[in-house]
């Protein structure tokens, strides 16, 4: 198992969300955050004073996923997310060790459904 850390563009989120949805990955995190990385700061206006804006709005996505389904997932993300100007974002991928089910309390051996289809189980 795998966990993909996207942060993109939110206005990028819809977009992005549907393509995770064409290729079968439906569960998801996503947080709104700020951070900043090679993106320019820009100005604001805040009852009519101007201040700079240092912290760039961001989305981050938290999916865990099969490894099979890894490369596919951040290519999907990718494609989806990218405008080609700085500030587009990052993807960070994490192993996993153990992910458990709270409402059985049980290791959670196949953390999507693909897991199943893919293996052949049931």
């Amino acid at each position: 198992m795998k966990k993909i850390e996207a942060i993109i563009r939110p206005e990028k989120l819809t977009e992005t969300i549907k393509g995770l949805k064409q290729i079968g990955v439906t569960g998801f995190t996503v947080s709104q955050v700020v951070g900043r990385g090679k993106q320019k700061d820009t100005q604001g206006v805040y009852r009519g004073k101007n201040y700079k804006v240092t912290l760039h709005p961001k989305v981050k996505l938290e999916i865990i996923l099969s490894d099979y389904m890894v490369e596919r997932t951040i290519r999907t993300i990718v494609t989806a997310a990218q405008t080609g100007e700085e500030g587009d974002g990052k993807i960070f991928v994490y192993p996993i060790l153990e992910a458990y089910n709270i409402r059985t309390g049980t290791l959670d051996y196949d953390i999507d459904d693909l897991a199943n289809q893919q293996e052949g189980r049931s």
